[in-house]
């Protein structure tokens, strides 16, 4: 069974998701664009190890807490990591934050316009070990580039599959079939992705809720009918390549949405910043998203 307290705050409470789990393939452009080139560190341990000071550093700042921040989402690396001597997800919750964890293992080759997950090995195994530290739920990703409407539905069908097994363990699943924003098809795709999410959101028992993590659509508020669904818990919005000035724009024409941004939240940290710099900046960032994300709040059926 999911924790009702924080059940109640992610389905109803004022605020959004910070996506922290920038997965091996990523973090090289997050630490780039924090200030950390790849002259800076020699192998994968030495990467993994600064990207954690990067993610210790915001999370332990001032301004990072549950006043405006719903839940963050976080690396499995990162999920076991601790921050002077205290678990991640602990410190988390400390801070009234709700902990997420990744835990797709990338994509399959393009395939008929979409990318499928690759297999979850040791999934059972993944589960357990969030479940066991505090996590409330997870995350996990498809790559919609092209309008097909039997590829979409396997994307979905599939995200569906193994959210289902999720929920078995007592963990929220977010479900993330993003749509590329720079798809030539992109209206088209979200046209075929909102029917798909709406026949396997009514195909769910009762009680079983998921949480939808989306492209923002091309035309505004297209997935607000999502929101109201009694299987679908809160729908997110991924900032998908915006600047954080334009996700947030975007994000405001969606009243039924709230942000899970990752690099337009993190976008102006530096590394080199004194650390009342740094939690100046990624305050006004957290406050302009925050924004976003709730000034459509009374409109929100959720």
């Amino acid at each position: 069974m999911h924790d009702p307290v924080l059940m109640a705050r992610i389905i109803g409470g004022a605020g959004f998701v910070a996506a922290l789990d920038q997965s091996g393939g990523s973090t090289p452009t997050a630490l780039t664009n924090y200030g950390i080139s790849a002259h800076d560190y020699s192998g994968e341990e030495e990467m993994f190890a600064l990207i954690h000071q990067m993610r210790s550093r915001l999370i332990t700042a001032p301004s990072f807490d549950g006043r405006k921040i719903l839940g963050a989402i976080l690396f499995e690396k990162t999920m076991e990591g601790e921050v002077d001597g205290t678990p991640v997800p602990d410190l988390l919750r400390q801070r009234g934050i709700v902990p997420f964890v990744k835990i797709d293992k990338g994509l399959e080759d393009e395939n008929d316009g979409v990318r499928l997950m690759k297999p979850i090995r040791g999934l059972e195994t993944l589960l357990g070990r969030a479940k066991a530290k505090g996590v409330f739920g997870t995350k996990m990703r498809s790559l919609i580039n092209e309008a097909s409407t039997g590829a979409i539905g396997a994307i979905v069908d599939q995200q569906f599959d193994i959210a289902n097994r999720i929920l078995d363990k007592g963990l929220m699943p977010i479900v993330e079939p993003e749509v590329n924003l720079k798809s030539k098809s992109r209206a088209e795709c979200d046209a075929i992705l909102l029917g798909a999410l709406t026949k396997a959101l009514d195909k769910q028992p009762i009680g079983r809720r998921v949480m939808l993590k989306l492209s923002m659509p091309a035309a505004p508020d297209l997935f607000a009918p999502l929101v109201g669904h009694p299987s679908c818990a809160r729908v997110l919005a991924l900032s998908g390549g915006y600047s954080q000035e334009e996700a947030c724009d975007e994000l405001a024409k969606n009243h039924a949405l709230v942000a899970s941004f990752s690099r337009a939240l993190l976008q102006d940290l530096r590394a080199g910043m004194d650390d009342e710099d740094f939690d100046r900046v990624l305050a006004e960032a957290i406050e302009r998203i925050y924004r976003a994300s709730t000034v459509k709040t009374a409109n929100n059926p959720a």
